[in-house]
């Protein structure tokens, strides 16, 4: 899977213009692997075959600003998010117009998951909320929506795999956890006692000091309980680790607080969650990987919650190219690769050198360790801003601010 990749573009084969459909801000294959959706700068999505790499349809105005965020419900029906402040279902088996627009949003919609458990659809958007609609009974006219969640600055949300917990980071470097997730009740962060971790600083010869972390819990039995980190690490602001490697950490003795949590993904087996961050003066980015820890309670509170921690364990520094874009990181359908926009090009990255599992390679002492390069593929002409990993075959797309979409397969 790493060790010899060709890159194609769809787009040749077919002279598909770039310049209709401007930047590709997003990826995204069916369960089955057998479609390839593509979200574009100028409301269009495009849709490819990434076996044949064969162009399929494009959506020209699947909405009336920038798209920004699409997810498969199953392996018809996908939903696709939009500046214009809207959510659209589409549905493969006719895209000759969409199933239904959903309104509900004041502002960008960035953000949409999926709970296959309630068949809830869940949205963000840059109005601080987070929405949940009813596709059970969904209609032309829309379907039923509530406010789930709301928190100033949001940036992204992401639910785990099982849905048990979300995810939700904000341009001010916070990272909020809800635990025991139950999406078909509202919630309200005031209600929730919320903790700061303690912050951490460097000594002169630049060792870490970390410190420990403390936890916000809901008090109330069977409700969603939510903890919320707060540091000095890379524009992440979620745990007691420092920056690694910040050039003002090591002169002045102290990393500058971070501000924004631009790129967030989980674990495909809920283990841990990876983030794309830059530093406060934008001058620096990194990839952080922070392990969710759950520990049963002390044995004379036995009756207690389980008690919760962030901890980051890998990092690594990005090329900083691109400022004012989000590039969007990805994990491998095993967790084992990550594959990160790196300039022109992506760049592969193991938690080892034999790329092992996450479980396995953790650091044995409190201190994060750096992310192992695998290997850097450079095949476009401008700065990527998104991955994505297919679910189903050995292939890896990428896409780019000029729109040109690239997929990755090993030689034979």
């Amino acid at each position: 899977m790493t060790s010899m990749y060709r890159s194609m573009n769809p787009a040749d084969s077919v002279n598909l213009s770039t310049k209709t459909h401007g930047a590709v801000f997003n990826l995204e294959y069916s369960p089955d692997g057998s479609v390839l959706t593509v979200a574009c700068e100028q409301t269009e999505v495009l849709l490819f075959d990434p076996i044949s790499c064969r162009h399929i349809r494009t959506l020209v105005e699947a909405h009336e600003d920038c798209v920004n965020n699409i997810r498969f419900l199953d392996n018809r029906l996908f939903a696709t998010c939009s500046d214009d402040t809207t959510i659209a279902l589409w549905d493969l088996r006719n895209l000759n117009s969409k199933v239904c627009s959903l309104h509900g949003h004041a502002s960008w919609v960035k953000n949409i998951e999926y709970d296959t458990n309630t068949r809830l659809l869940v949205t963000s958007g840059f109005d601080g909320n987070v929405i949940t609609w009813d596709t059970n009974r969904f209609t032309e006219e829309g379907c039923p929506h509530k406010k789930f969640f709301h928190t100033r600055y949001l940036m992204r949300m992401r639910l785990t795999p099982d849905c048990s917990k979300m995810l939700i980071s904000t341009s001010s470097g916070y990272l909020l956890i809800l635990h025991d997730l139950d999406l078909t009740q509202s919630l309200e962060v005031g209600s929730y006692r919320t903790l700061r971790a303690r912050r951490t600083t460097l000594s002169a010869d630049g060792s870490r000091t970390p410190g420990t972390p403390r936890h916000g819990n809901d008090p109330g039995k069977g409700r969603t309980q939510s903890s919320l980190r707060d540091g000095e690490g890379p524009k992440e602001g979620c745990s007691s680790q420092e920056q690694p490697g910040s050039p003002d950490a090591r002169d002045t003795g102290r990393a500058r607080p971070g501000n924004c949590i631009t790129s967030l993904q989980l674990h495909p087996k809920g283990w841990a969650t990876l983030l794309r961050c830059s530093s406060n003066a934008d001058d620096q980015e990194w990839t952080c990987v922070y392990e969710f820890q759950e520990a049963a309670p002390p044995p004379r509170a036995a009756t207690t919650s389980p008690r919760r921690s962030l901890r980051l364990t890998h990092y690594i520094e990005e090329a900083n190219v691109g400022r004012g874009y989000i590039k969007e990181l990805c994990f491998s359908p095993d967790g084992r690769l990550i594959c990160s926009p790196y300039g022109y090009g992506v760049r592969l990255l193991a938690f080892d050198g034999s790329c092992g599992e996450l479980a396995d390679c953790l650091p044995a002492d409190s201190l994060p360790t750096s992310l192992h390069e695998v290997r850097s593929i450079y095949s476009h002409s401008d700065v990527v801003l998104t991955t994505k990993f297919s679910p189903t075959h050995c292939q890896l797309a990428s896409g780019c601010l000029s729109g040109r979409v690239s997929l990755y397969q090993p030689k034979f």
